[in-house]
């Protein structure tokens, strides 16, 4: 079964705001789904899926369609993490392709800056999980976990932190035009080595900034899509896997992007350089560049090569990625902002991107996102879109 050309993507919208002390989760998530809606041109009742993912509060569809005041007969609840709103378009497309829902939506939302949390504290056990009680008391953190990644790169493939930075750089010139980013200034590579040493070797500037937010998509199958009055981005293909402490056959080089990227581009029926837009997960510059080299850009261990001297900047480089500013600049609403990925990937296909950035003539782009820890176990979801 092949997912390629069966569903639309009608409806996106990102959350505005990027610090909600006023507001719930819950609310961020119904006013993000409003907008989808508003977008889209279709109204609530019109749908009849929902997806969200651990971010939800509580039983997640199940309180987020009451408090929407939403009836459906179709609810998802994957949670793969960050790149858990990746994996969602692909389901929303095969539960439409089964005949579960014909309008799906999809929403996500978070309050990590105004409830305080950070990458750096060390991660709660949970006896629950199996390798918990093992890992624990070791204290890992967020950042710790990420920085081993980079740290085993650098010594296998000679990657430096000067390359590193020129992910955040690139980030950092297309948010300067993105009223909403929560880091506007463009920066240079000096900035990023010179800022704090924050888990050797990631500086501070090689970090995600922190944000409350929210976005929404909606995910429709053909017939509905063709008959809205916006633009018509399909979907092409999508994959997702994990990869784990493999038995204790440990390499940090790689992600489960080796698996997912071959297969998405199989199923879209394209290759790499058939891309003209990328959105790439950037909780961290080294997950941007392992990601990059696995979803096959550029060959592994050239990574630190392919991206330096803006080869990732819109109008300079070979291959234009986040031009939101993504979350290195941008926002990073909770621990599963991957459905920011696809809202910029879908204003590219549109030509609804700043127009500083937009990609001319923008026809097929790719979203993928990184669920859990480089460092440990984690989850990739890869997603490819076209504008027909």
């Amino acid at each position: 079964m092949t997912i390629r050309g069966k569903a639309y993507i009608a409806g996106a919208y990102e959350h505005p705001t990027r610090k909600a002390p006023d507001k719930s989760v819950a609310q961020l998530h119904a006013e993000s789904a409003a907008g989808a809606l508003a977008d889209a041109g279709l109204t609530k009742d019109d749908v009849d899926g929902y997806f969200c993912a651990g971010d939800a509060p509580g039983m997640g569809p199940v309180n987020m369609l009451d408090y929407m005041n939403l009836r459906v007969r179709h609810m998802d609840s994957t949670d793969l993490g960050g790149c858990s709103y990746i994996a969602a378009v692909a389901h929303a497309t095969e539960a439409i392709m089964a005949g579960k829902c014909n309008v799906a939506l999809i929403t996500l939302a978070g309050r990590p800056r105004s409830e305080g949390h950070s990458g750096t504290a060390a991660r709660p056990g949970n006896p629950n999980i199996p390798d918990s009680p093992w890992e624990t008391h070791f204290g890992p953190s967020t950042v710790n976990l990420y920085a081993m990644a980079a740290a085993r790169h650098m010594y296998q493939y000679g990657t430096t932190s000067e390359q590193l930075a020129w992910i955040k750089v690139a980030a950092s010139h297309h948010a300067q035009h993105n009223p909403h980013a929560m880091l506007r200034d463009v920066v240079t590579v000096e900035d990023v080595v010179n800022s704090p040493m924050v888990s050797d070797p990631l500086h501070r500037l090689d970090c995600c900034v922190v944000s409350d937010g929210g976005g929404a998509l909606l995910v429709v199958k053909p017939e509905i899509a063709k008959a809205l009055k916006r633009p018509l981005v399909k979907v092409l293909g999508g994959a997702e896997a994990m990869k784990g402490q493999m038995g204790g056959d440990v390499d940090l080089t790689y992600s489960g992007a080796v698996w997912t990227g071959p297969a998405a581009f199989a199923e879209a029926g394209v290759m790499p350089s058939d891309i003209q837009y990328a959105s790439i997960y950037d909780s961290f510059t080294i997950t941007v560049l392992m990601q990059l080299e696995d979803l096959g850009f550029c060959e592994k261990g050239k990574g630190g090569a392919f991206v330096a001297d803006g080869n990732l900047i819109s109008g300079v480089g070979k291959l234009p990625f986040n031009t939101d500013g993504g979350g290195l600049c941008n926002n990073h609403p909770a621990n599963r902002g991957g459905i920011t990925k696809v809202i910029e990937a879908v204003r590219q296909l549109r030509g609804e991107a700043h127009p500083k950035v937009q990609v001319p003539n923008c026809g097929l782009a790719l979203a993928h996102g990184t669920g859990g820890l480089l460092g440990s176990r984690h989850a990739s979801a890869t997603l490819i879109l076209e504008r027909e």
